[in-house]
């Protein structure tokens, strides 16, 4: 029996691409990282590497272009029904209305970015607006303190409850919003507003504050470390396990600080306000705050933001609900709330699809093939053959030493 027989030859198929055999090593080295990551023996550092690089902030301008153009056109409106509006006295409570709106907005992004949105911002602040309506006839302090106080622990024990529990963040906020409504409506009547405080004094100041934070927040987002100490809360991987330790601190003070933005929104709604304070849910405004912060180019799943969305998303709200009053258009702030939230979604599709980092350029992908003619080399494992191969011979015994032609 022959040696080159192809009994003795290696039958086993060989990819016949010359690079075949890195896309099966990366898919080797992937399937062996899932397993790894479902099994818990890989940290959340190597379970988030695509967070690294910056995002395409294209998009962002791109669409930060657009939202100033709708603020540009909504003021236009606004001027050429009542040109008054946007001279003082008018503008004065134009800018409040637009601080504490952007308050609202401030805290919805932060959240959003913190991966708990509070859900609990608009009863929040309806509840301060409250509080400040019955208890402003004792000074601003001891009205906005008491309040201050209480949001902050409330936000400390929810806080507790998302990292020890490790529940989203949407539905501890949301049962939390749900005890402050109660609040809400403890009163079965409007509640006149006792304080004698003007924000309108101060109201370039305090809508300047808003945009300062809005601008400053939005540049803070776009730093990397920034971003992924703030985020660890963000889901990956299994949702449901914990992301221990390092979690805590991102997750209780956005929900502090955003509690303690609906305060002061509460507050300056309340003491610019000439009619009564309604009780209600307050939920109407926790969906403008959301919706206004993804509409800015903040992504509903936390990860993505622009720099002056926000600023430019509340110059439009503003203008356009102020627009509306003096128009007299009875359009309900849920239905305002709902078309915000549904554009805010569309917005989210936008920038998580066009401002992921680009790929590292790393070069063409080593291909192994033979680059020149003169060489026909390649990587793939082949038959074995002899190079010379002597002429078949027929096993005969009256061939060999012994055979009748020695």
């Amino acid at each position: 029996m022959a040696y080159d027989e192809t009994t003795f030859r290696r039958t086993d198929e060989q990819p016949t691409d010359p690079a075949a055999y890195r896309a099966n090593t990366l898919a080797a080295t992937e399937q062996r990282r899932q397993e790894i990551a479902d099994s818990g023996g890989e940290t959340s550092a190597d379970l988030r590497r695509d967070d690294d690089g910056r995002d395409r902030l294209g998009i962002h301008l791109g669409w930060e272009v657009v939202l100033l153009l709708a603020a540009g056109a909504f003021g236009f409106l606004l001027w050429r029904y009542e040109p008054s509006a946007l001279h003082r006295p008018s503008l004065d409570n134009l800018l409040v209305n637009g601080a504490a709106i952007g308050l609202l907005t401030l805290g919805g992004g932060l959240t959003l970015r913190a991966g708990v949105p509070n859900l609990a911002l608009g009863p929040i602040a309806l509840a301060a607006a409250l509080q400040y309506a019955t208890q402003g006839d004792q000074g601003l302090v001891k009205a906005a303190v008491p309040a201050l106080i209480i949001a902050a622990a409330g936000a400390i024990v929810v806080g507790l409850v998302v990292v020890v529990l490790h529940v989203p963040g949407w539905a501890a906020t949301l049962a939390a919003a749900f005890g402050v409504i109660v609040f809400d409506q403890l009163s079965n009547h409007p509640v006149a507003v006792q304080g004698d405080y003007d924000p309108t004094k101060q109201a370039f100041f305090l809508f300047g504050g808003f945009a300062l934070l809005a601008v400053l927040g939005g540049a803070l987002g776009t730093v990397t470390p920034v971003r992924r100490w703030l985020g660890s809360m963000r889901p990956y991987g299994d949702p449901a396990r914990r992301r221990g330790g390092v979690v805590i601190a991102p997750v209780i003070l956005s929900l502090v600080l955003s509690s303690l933005f609906a305060v002061g929104a509460g507050v300056l709604m309340a003491a610019q306000s000439a009619k009564p304070i309604v009780p209600g849910t307050g939920l109407e405004w926790t969906g403008i705050a959301i919706g206004l912060a993804m509409l800015a180019g903040t992504s509903a799943y936390g990860r993505r933001g622009g720099i002056f969305g926000t600023l430019f998303a509340v110059a439009a709200m503003t203008l356009y609900l102020d627009w509306s009053a003096r128009k007299g258009l009875d359009i309900a702030l849920f239905a305002t709330a709902a078309c915000v939230f549904g554009g805010g979604l569309i917005v989210t599709r936008l920038v998580e699809t066009y401002g992921r980092p680009l790929p590292p350029s790393i070069g063409v992908d080593w291909n192994a093939a033979p680059t020149t003619a003169a060489t026909n080399w390649t990587p793939d494992l082949e038959s074995w053959t002899p190079a010379n191969t002597a002429a078949a011979r027929t096993d005969r015994w009256d061939e060999g030493p012994w055979g009748s032609t020695r």
